[in-house]
């Protein structure tokens, strides 16, 4: 029992320790622009494996201020519509997001039962965008409680200790707009050949169509699905309150 406890002891100090490190990080994130995040080192790891030191790597951190409004409207109507009201998270979004993967979940077991194939689910997530900037700092890919636990604490210290503003602007030069192509100036050139300070509303509504699933956008970037979503995107955008 000693010994059990010993380890216990060891394990807590080391998840306590694990969170002081992750608070000093935010913290420092209100004045040093975070150089990268550990979905982009992920992503970084798997092209160099795949490619080796050829593979196309694409981002240039620019200021909020450099960063067109109309984006900054775009990707909030697209992604999280209650972004500068909310704390962090919305429970309601979740909930519905949980509701609409278990229905497609219950279709696929009946259509397995009827002698149908399986069919890769496309989970629809309920993460608002500071969520997203955690996961994409902080966390891997994995789909577990404690990862989702851990998510949660980090979303709530980035709303603690940053402004919305500062929240929004590492997010727009973070995400993943594409394979290698990281951030809002990175996505303006690849996609639109100007600077993300000069980028229009059609233009914005088109990346933010795209960054539920870059990679697979990327493929046709001018399908009927994303002009339409775009459209969609750009009339909603004139609503949307900034930070």
């Amino acid at each position: 029992m000693r010994h059990v406890a010993r380890v216990l002891a060891l394990l807590l100090v080391a998840g306590l320790s694990l969170q002081v490190f992750f608070v000093a990080r935010i913290a420092l994130m209100r004045w040093v622009d975070p150089q990268s995040t550990t979905f982009q080192r992920s992503e970084g790891w798997r092209l160099w494996r795949a490619n080796g030191a050829r593979f196309a790597w694409s981002q240039q951190w620019v200021d909020g201020s450099r960063i067109a409004e109309p984006l900054k409207r775009a990707v909030i109507a697209s992604e999280d519509a209650g972004f500068v009201d909310h704390s962090g998270v919305e429970w309601d979004a979740i909930e519905r997001a949980w509701d609409r993967n278990q229905r497609a979940q219950d279709r696929d077991v009946r259509r397995q039962a009827a002698g149908g194939r399986p069919r890769p689910l496309k989970l629809v997530g309920g993460s608002t965008i500071t969520q997203q900037l955690a996961k994409n700092l902080f966390l891997s890919g994995e789909r577990t409680l404690a990862r989702k636990a851990q998510e949660f604490v980090l979303t709530w210290t980035l709303e603690a200790l940053l402004d919305k503003r500062r929240i929004l602007e590492i997010y727009l030069n973070s995400v993943e707009w594409g394979e290698g192509v990281f951030g809002a100036q990175a996505a303006a050139r690849h996609y639109h050949r100007v600077d993300a300070a000069r980028l229009g509303p059609a233009a914005a509504a088109h990346l933010a169509v795209l960054l539920p699933a870059p990679k697979r956008f990327e493929r046709n970037p001018g399908s009927a699905y994303v002009s339409g979503r775009a459209a969609v995107i750009e009339a909603r955008m004139a609503d949307v309150e900034l930070p």
